[in-house]
């Protein structure tokens, strides 16, 4: 995963400096919106509304705001009389383009209700620690040949497009398969009729586009697409649906954050993030397709309902034939929650970071402390902070600069009741260093930092954001590493969004220099040690599903590695040459990787049934998912309902698993290939003993039983079965020869 700090840092130390110049209608705010608000405020506190407006003018540019707006009756007017542009409604909510000059004004107004919007999110990738590899059936070698994603639309939002790389063609290249791309950071915007950037429709203006904005600095979504619908373009990399049609969305996270201009930096939020996932349904819908949308990025959840209109937002776009997938986030291996429960006295942990400041929130149902102690060489300094009271100071905020030394150091922290139950107070604190890191006990790092929480009446819940707990026994033998949990990122954690983990497989690759290089994330199907762990906030089981992703081998950005191959070399696996450019195949990992293997699965299953619903796909996942650990009670907060089993979810949705003598798993050594009217049987080694082959349709009934000698060349004249979806089981006394598959006549 990869976050800019320094953002979460200015944004946090603005909402402490500015809160004050807010007024009693900034409770309709989420917390950006606040910051922005008061931010317009303090920098137009002279002007009159007029005066403001002409100085918009004068700039010559307006600063806009891209939000959710729920706004209980006369909508559009509303927005219209305050200058804004509607981009979307789902009923009561708005997706509108606001002049931050007008978020106080418009908050005013008794029927706007609430006003949110968050900042972009992080990539959930994470190519340093962890690099993941493909079982063979990401290879395609065994998916049943009757469903390829044909006739489906998969939308993957993300960054770092190569529009020209041959596995978005058809696999003997006669097809483009993207069919729209919308680059929100494009500067073609002369025009243009999107918010922001802009959108490229013809095979003709994408491929003459090239790639995001972004392409020659990062290659995510390349990577994310490919292994969704990417056709292999003749090896065995190949993606899981790799005949559908492609609708991209290049989108806004931090890393790409360079390419705004500042005046611009508020029209990418969380709802032009939704936007993106709008698009993709509107593009499938005029087509008349299904459509699941691919999303490998994710913040942190809140205490303070920042995803409220977004979760309801998602809730309405999904539904028969829109399918939203996200990813579950890379904090599994961190330890991210301690309790004190009421009853204990006290109960303390430290946290570090590789960066100089920790971010955490607490959640408590009683008056407490917080005693945070600094461990230097010669002594221990304290600072003890009555949180309760916290909520009592002006704007419920705390601000403590401190010196150890000629050092500086920053205690900042807010308080307001939690969005999920108002009778507890959630906590948001900011501990900032003078050192590089932050109570790592290695170079650089500020000495060890403890916090303890004490109180026996209280409950006392905390979450970390940026920083792990740890315990230094050493130092003191009582305090706890506390546990692996709540670390499931959003919009993942929506209960309409299916969120995916990851497992692992294989713990090595060989890259294309012949190094091998290890992983040390599991092995043989178990959560990949990185993979994020539920509960959601409000204790809902997340995530849904893990897909396998040990060293996933995708396609990356040829414009990415003309510029910065080096830095990803060791975990390429082939390079080739097409069209005068060089493309790679790379071994990337994370949720990241895993999401998009999952959204290509549910477009196999959409192509057989394009009315599944999000809930629909659920079903198919508690019926039909692997369970690594079948001791443990499924669905569970590591797992979810089990690994994904494309086979088995396809032979469930078309009721062929009802079939007496069907093989719930396809033949390991044989591969199926369909000819005009034949069907022949390709098996990878010499069958030494006699096997026969039946065909069911799928009502159940038995069309044609055939038998072969080892000698034979199998095949199977098909010319008397009707046109459909037939089920072939292949019966043999040797295993890897047994098993069914699915195919269209």
């Amino acid at each position: 995963m990869k976050r800019k700090l320094s953002t979460l840092v200015i944004a946090f130390c603005a909402l402490l400096t500015l809160q004050a110049q807010t007024d009693v209608f900034s409770h309709k705010m989420s917390r950006m919106v606040r910051r922005i608000a008061s931010e317009q405020r303090a920098s137009t506190r002279a002007l009159s509304p007029a005066q403001e407006q002409a100085s918009a003018r004068t700039q010559g540019r307006q600063r806009m705001l891209c939000a959710f707006v729920r706004i209980s009756d006369d909508g559009p007017n509303t927005l219209r009389r305050h200058g804004c542009r509607e981009l979307a409604r789902f009923d009561d909510i708005y997706i509108a383009a606001i002049p931050t000059s007008e978020l106080n004004r418009l908050s005013k107004c008794a029927n706007v209700l609430r006003i949110e919007a968050r900042e972009s999110c992080s990539l959930l990738n994470d190519t340093s620690a962890i690099i993941l590899n493909t079982p063979p059936a990401y290879a395609g070698e065994n998916m049943p040949q009757a469903f390829t994603g044909k006739g489906v639309v998969i939308g993957v939002e993300d960054i770092g497009f190569d529009l020209t790389h041959p596995t978005f063609y058809s696999n003997d290249l006669s097809e483009y398969r993207i069919k729209r791309f919308w680059d929100q950071l494009s500067t073609d915007t002369v025009g243009s009729n999107m918010f922001v950037g802009a959108e490229y429709i013809t095979q003709e203006q994408i491929l003459a586009y090239q790639h995001s904005r972004d392409g020659y600095k990062l290659t995510h979504g390349t990577h994310t697409a490919g292994s969704a619908a990417g056709s292999g373009f003749d090896t065995p990399y190949r993606g899981m649906a790799w005949e559908s049609d492609l609708c991209l969305v290049s989108n806004t996270v931090s890393d790409n954050a360079e390419f705004i201009d500042s005046i611009n930096s508020d029209k990418y939020t969380s709802a032009t993030d939704a936007l993106g996932f709008k698009y993709a349904f509107d593009y499938a819908d005029s087509v008349g397709k299904p459509c699941v949308v691919s999303f490998s990025e994710g913040s942190h959840q809140d205490w303070y309902g920042d995803d409220i209109l977004l979760y309801e937002v998602l809730e309405k776009m999904v539904g028969p034939g829109h399918i939203i997938v996200a990813s579950a986030g890379n904090e599994g291996h961190f330890s991210t929650y301690l309790n004190k429960p009421a009853g204990t006295e006290r109960k303390g942990t430290f946290i570090s970071h590789w960066k100089p400041a920790v971010y955490f929130t607490l959640r408590a149902d009683n008056a407490f402390k917080m005693r945070m102690n600094i461990y230097t060489d010669s002594t221990t300094i304290s600072r003890e902070v009555q949180m309760d009271k916290i909520i009592e100071m002006p704007d419920s905020m705390m601000a403590d600069t401190f010196y150890i030394g000629k050092k500086e150091w920053v205690v900042l922290a807010a308080a307001y009741p939690s969005c999920y139950d108002s009778t507890q107070t959630a906590y948001e604190v900011y501990v900032k260093s003078p050192s590089r890191y932050f109570g790592t006990r290695g170079g650089g790092s500020c000495p060890p930092v403890g916090f303890e929480f004490i109180g026996s009446d209280a409950n006392v819940e905390l979450f970390t954001s940026i920083g792990q707990l740890r315990a230094y026994t050493d130092i003191e033998p009582d305090f706890e590493e506390g546990e692996h949990r709540y670390s499931i990122y959003t919009p993942g954690a929506a209960p309409s969004v299916i969120c995916v983990g990851s497992t692992a497989h294989r713990s090595s690759i060989v890259n294309y220099k012949g190094e091998v290089r290890e992983s040390q994330n599991g092995s043989n199907g178990v959560r990949a040690a990185f993979s994020s762990i539920g509960p959601t906030y409000d204790e809902r089981i997340k995530p849904d599903v893990v897909a396998p992703g040990v060293n996933v081998i995708s396609s990356y950005s040829s414009f990415y590695f003309e510029k910065s191959g080096a830095l990803t070399a060791n975990y390429d696996i082939a390079h080739f040459d097409w069209n005068g450019r060089t493309y790679v195949w790379n071994a990337d990992s994370g949720t990241s990787m895993s999401t998009p293997l999952v959204s290509g699965i549910i477009a196999l299953w959409l192509q057989a049934n394009p009315e599944l619903t999000p809930d629909d796909v659920r079903n198919v996942l508690a019926n039909t998912c692997r369970h690594h650990d079948p001791d443990l009670e499924y669905p569970n907060n590591e797992y979810g309902y089990g690994e994904i089993d494309a086979y088995a979810g396809l032979l469930y949705i078309l009721d062929a698993s009802r079939i007496d003598g069907l093989s719930t798993t396809q033949p390991l050594d044989m591969r199926f290939s369909l000819s005009g009217d034949w069907l022949k049987l390709l098996p990878k080694t010499a069958p030494s003993k006699p096997y026969s082959i039946t065909i069911y349709a799928l009502s159940g009934a038995k069309m044609l039983t055939q038998r072969f000698m080892p000698s034979d060349e199998p095949a199977i004249s098909l010319s008397a079965l009707p046109r459909g979806v037939y089920a072939v089981q292949v019966n043999s006394d040797e295993p890897n020869l047994k098993g069914s598959t699915l195919i269209r006549r």
